[in-house]
């Protein structure tokens, strides 16, 4: 049976990417700061297992792997959302976004890797977003740690490839789902968005949750490096919105 651990698991995308995997047949580590969520969402699959730890601790982190055993597969979910203008941004939340969604992604890859290493490869799916490959207003901490993400991907990917590694991030646009969610409470926002896709919806977490198993999957095997932007079309629809007469 593979194994497959999702950080940030016990809510929202994190623990639709756990579900899936469990019905994919993985053995699966549901790691979460919240050792109540954690346990509770484990519980929940046929073979799932509570690893309660904050992502940004590297010594508990690799503790954690190590005992959890061979891992096929690490899914770089865990993050936190600040939102508003740069010139008011506090250092300390930009700080703690840039860490949790950033050097924590560092931290487990590593010491994934490590086990992978030595056990003959694996694969590696962070979540970056597509605000981490076009600005966004508002979310220049978020975008910056996201635009790191795909960056440490691309290098990630260079450099373990000869370990058996492949490394891979999805970028998700517009779900509706986890962080994003009470964003898409309000009916105006709603429709302003869904109209914006060129496919004409907002996304779901199971447009990642897809996404997610077919990198880890076999029939990936020789996609490594890449950032697979779920977004129905948005980032390439500028043009779109500004019609030639």
């Amino acid at each position: 049976m593979k194994s497959m651990i999702v950080t940030g698991a016990a809510n929202g995308i994190g623990r639709a990417i756990a579900q899936g995997a469990d019905l994919a047949g993985y053995r699966v580590g549901v790691l979460d700061i919240a050792r109540e969520h954690a346990e509770a969402t484990a519980a929940q699959l046929s073979h799932g297992e509570p690893l309660v730890c904050d992502v940004t601790n590297a010594e508990l982190i690799a503790r954690q792997f190590e005992q959890f055993g061979d891992i096929d597969v690490l899914v770089n979910n865990a993050g936190i959302l600040r939102t508003g203008p740069l010139i008011d941004h506090e250092p300390d939340d930009f700080r703690l976004v840039i860490e949790t969604n950033l050097n924590a992604v560092f931290v487990a890859a590593q010491a994934a890797a490590r086990i992978m290493r030595d056990h003959g490869g694996g694969c590696i799916v962070n979540i970056a977003s597509i605000v981490g490959m076009h600005p966004s207003p508002n979310s220049g901490a978020y975008a910056a740690a996201k635009g790191g993400v795909i960056s440490l991907t691309q290098h990630m990917s260079l450099e373990w490839g000869a370990y058996g590694i492949r490394v891979n991030a999805v970028a998700p646009g517009f779900i509706d789902a986890g962080m994003s969610a009470p964003f898409y409470g309000d009916p105006d926002v709603r429709e302003r968005r869904s109209s914006a896709v060129p496919i004409g919806r907002l996304g779901s977490e199971e447009d990642v949750v897809k996404a997610v198993l077919f990198l880890a999957s076999d029939d990936a095997d020789y996609i490594s490096g890449e950032t697979v932007a779920v977004d129905g079309g948005v980032i390439n629809s500028v043009l779109m919105h500004l019609p030639r007469d």
